[in-house]
């Protein structure tokens, strides 16, 4: 089979939305709808936060707003504008898209087109640097400000000092989190979107702590079990559902709620563009470039309302 080519008409973003969708919402976060997404932000979004004071007074006859009031703080969100600029030889993915059509993958869904195929294969590394970017991007190169990032920066959110986390401390230091939500943001606990976001490590420690290496589980684990307790399902920690933020780096923890951690993009913007060129008409050459044009960002709601463990 002669080496796959793609027409003069190169691929060029008429699906462009649709192919950044998958690729930005197949990071872990934002596939599961961990976090709260605004799509279609044109240049920025800015969200209001409100704090009142004094609201409930002794009654009387009279009407007077002077003793209680509402301040209002804006957070905005900008999404960073992104970019992929990639040249491949047509002849480094030929093996793997042949061997696809042919039947030999694991997949049972494949793109039909070569076109598609390379642009998979780059959507892929795009959702995986986004990914990391949500939880522990800093404004840089290829890269926006993620939640750890703005965590730190924010006087108002609640630190704790991070310890090296095992199978022996993590439950421990789990307890930390939580009492400091119910000692400095009350007002979260009990809330239906309440999550305890974590690190891989930080999970894989809770889980080994809960199959029997933590004091006060007992050698045998949860139900007796031993390691052999987890099999995959959701796991929670006092009744706080936990979501493993493959995006963070070690030792990290955030406590807070679903509504109150917010990814931007302009999925719809105009800026948006995806194009696979063949370059083959062009300069004679079997490279192919890749083009994709975005834009993305994460913004914390009210930082009084997270515990940050880093």
């Amino acid at each position: 089979m002669p080496n796959p080519t793609i027409t003069g008409s190169s691929y060029a973003g008429e699906f462009a939305g649709k192919y950044l969708a998958a690729s930005l919402f197949s990071a872990d976060t934002l596939d599961q709808g961990a976090i709260t997404i605004l799509p279609n932000v044109k240049y920025k979004a800015a969200m209001k936060v409100g704090a009142f004071s004094n609201i409930v007074r002794s009654a009387d006859c009279d009407f007077d707003a002077t003793t209680s009031g509402l301040t209002l703080t804006e957070k905005v969100l900008t999404p960073t504008e992104l970019q992929v600029n990639l040249q491949i030889c047509k002849k480094e993915l030929h093996a793997d898209w042949e061997a696809a059509q042919m039947g030999y993958s694991a997949f049972d869904s494949l793109p039909p087109l070569f076109s598609d195929f390379v642009i998979g294969q780059v959507a892929a590394e795009v959702a995986k640097a986004t990914e990391s970017s949500i939880w522990s991007g800093t404004a840089g190169e290829g890269s926006f400000d993620g939640f750890l990032t703005l965590g730190l920066n924010d006087s108002s959110v609640n630190d704790i000092t991070a310890e090296a986390i095992t199978s022996a401390n993590v439950i421990a230091q789990m307890g930390l989190v939580v009492d400091s939500a119910v000692a400095n943001a009350p007002g979260i606990m009990g809330k239906e979107d309440l999550t305890l976001y974590v690190s891989i490590n930080v999970a894989q420690a809770y889980i080994r702590a809960l199959g029997g290496f933590a004091s006060g589980i007992g050698a045998a684990g949860t139900d007796s079990k031993g390691t052999q307790w987890y099999n995959g399902g959701q796991l929670s920690f006092e009744g706080i559902p936990i979501f493993v933020a493959k995006g963070s780096g070690s030792n990290k923890m955030y406590l807070t709620t679903k509504s109150n951690l917010y990814f931007g993009t302009g999925l719809l913007d105009d800026r948006n563009e995806v194009k696979v060129i063949d370059m083959s008409d062009i300069d004679g050459s079997q490279n192919v470039r890749v083009i994709m044009r975005y834009t993305a960002g994460v913004q914390i709601g009210v930082g009084s309302d997270l515990v940050l463990y880093s």
